[in-house]
């Protein structure tokens, strides 16, 4: 769902608290690791739990006072190592796993119904015919509308155990038909490239929002099938891509590098150096490559851009990078939580380190830094970036490149000031644009994508009435343009799904523009 761009400091710091793992694939093993050290200070902490349940004046829940005591030591240790609860757990295992047991549909509660956005590719949904636009009235013996639930209560009921059965009853609107559906529960992907498509006759596109484990193969499929279209020049956007698994970046880096390259080193506490190299199978390792990123890339769409550079392959356009270079495992708790444990530092080929600094006692501000970049200036010139001459390492072909607070980029392209909308300018256009989608779903579902972008709303009648919805505020003129632009990516979005918010939205980007200027250029 498209969120105003005000927010995503705080959609960012959300994601990286419980969407970034980097380094093992859920593989620690349970036996090497319990919540306090063996010995005297596992006793410590059992005595002290037995006296609270047994003599504390008032009932305590141990199991909860343990989480927030586990939580809070870890407080003190770096930003990134955090306690994952159980619940939390098995949502970011769908995320990283790429995929999650169910009917496969994404929906929304509109008019007190569930409405299904659309029904997921592949899934045992859109397999039995499903659509965008209908409303699923029962679950079972579950009704469903008429009684405010909320989404965690409607996926509770539509989730499940792999091959289970549901039967659900469906209104078609369009056709005003009522339909039984036996849905058969199976698993559904969670796309974490969500488009690749040619920019110009030979730029291709690929946007990469996290690193997870399904990741390279989307990649692969999505650079293969650039590549059959003529691309010869390629575009990685990893622009608030907040990381991920660092075998998968690693793998997407091994097919743009030649043989025999260092994309990326861990050191650990004891000194161990583990080393990364490209192979010889790389599919891409000749043609032009640009990667996107900013102030929210972080983790593994850092060690993208830092091998990328340090090995003098390709240009990094945009804005510095969070600043992340710590190596996370997860370590299971015994009863379904974890731990997230920083383990290592991991450095870029040229042997920088990209970590921003941090203190136990300032996580908070690590988190909401941008807040800081926006008052010295550095998201608009490319002077303010700070830069430590005792940090300055040099790449093969003699560029300078720095460490110590993410990934400085070769071009610099400076936000887009207009594209700051108050949140309010915005209020209810997720609601209007699927309203008028679904009021006009069996007109527009005739329209091609590419007549689409040329035609829709020339004559500015939606993006009107939807202005009527938030007259009451005094509008800057600067302002409406990005209006119209956002209301028509959404409105592509409900239409055509993310090819068609991505082919809108990208239409004016400035790093995007930069792109093709510079490979004219060349």
């Amino acid at each position: 769902m498209f969120k105003n761009k005000s927010f995503y400091p705080l959609y960012f710091a959300i994601a990286i608290v419980i969407g970034i793992v980097i380094g093992s694939k859920f593989s620690f093993q349970q036996d090497s690791f319990s919540i306090v050290p063996k010995g005297f200070h596992d006793a410590k902490i059992k005595r002290l739990l037995s006296f609270i349940e047994n003599n504390y004046v008032d009932e305590v829940d141990t199991d909860s006072l343990l989480d927030r005591t586990i939580e809070q030591m870890l407080t003190n240790l770096d930003p990134h190592s955090v306690y994952i609860s159980k619940k939390e757990m098995q949502q970011n295992i769908e995320n990283m796993q790429g995929n999650f047991v169910g009917i496969g549909v994404q929906f929304m509660m509109y008019n007190d119904s569930v409405t299904v956005i659309k029904a997921i590719e592949g899934g045992p949904s859109e397999k039995l015919g499903i659509k965008a636009g209908d409303r699923i009235l029962m679950a079972e013996k579950d009704t469903l509308y008429g009684k405010n639930l909320s989404s965690d209560a409607i996926m509770g009921i539509l989730k499940g155990n792999p091959n289970s059965k549901v039967n659900v009853l469906i209104y078609r609107k369009t056709t005003k038909q009522k339909i039984k559906f036996s849905i058969v529960r199976g698993n559904v992907d969670i796309k974490s490239v969500p488009v690749s498509y040619m920019l110009t006759d030979d730029i291709g596109y690929i946007k990469i929002d996290r690193f997870a484990m399904t990741t390279y193969h989307e990649f692969k499929e999505g650079l293969t099938k650039l590549q059959e279209h003529g691309m010869k020049a390629l575009v990685i956007d990893v622009r608030g891509n907040p990381g991920g698994f660092m075998d998968v970046a690693t793998r997407i880096i091994d097919e743009l590098l030649e043989e025999k390259k260092l994309i990326v080193y861990t050191k650990s506490k004891s000194g161990k150096i583990e080393k990364s190299f490209s192979t010889n199978k790389g599919s891409f390792e000749n043609g032009e490559t640009y990667v996107l990123i900013d102030e929210n890339s972080a983790s593994a769409s850092e060690i993208v851009a830092g091998a990328l550079q340090d090995n003098d392959r390709g240009t990094i356009i945009g804005r510095r990078s969070f600043g992340k270079g710590l190596v996370q495992e997860e370590m299971p708790l015994g009863d379904g939580s974890s731990v997230r444990l920083t383990t290592a530092r991991y450095y870029t080929p040229t042997g920088r380190s990209i970590q921003k600094p941090y203190t136990s006692k300032s996580n908070g501000d690590y988190f909401h830094d941008f807040e800081d970049r926006v008052m010295n200036g550095e998201l608009v010139s490319e002077d303010s970036i700070k830069v430590v001459d005792s940090l300055k390492y040099t790449t093969p072909k003699g560029k300078i490149v720095y460490g110590g607070g993410g990934i400085i980029p070769d071009v610099f392209v400076p936000i887009d000031t207009t594209s700051f909308i108050n949140n309010y300018y915005l209020a209810g256009l997720n609601d209007y644009c699927f309203k008028y989608v679904d009021k006009n779903r069996t007109k527009l579902s005739k329209l091609p994508l590419e007549k689409f972008l040329s035609t829709f709303d020339k004559d500015n009648a939606v993006y009107n009435e939807y202005m009527k919805n938030v007259s009451k505020f005094h509008i800057k003129e600067r302002h409406k343009k990005n209006i119209k632009l956002y209301l028509n990516a959404v409105v592509a979005r409900y239409l055509y799904d993310d090819i068609g918010f991505y082919k809108v939205i990208n239409k004016d980007d400035l790093m995007l523009k930069k792109v093709i200027e510079l490979h004219q250029s060349n």
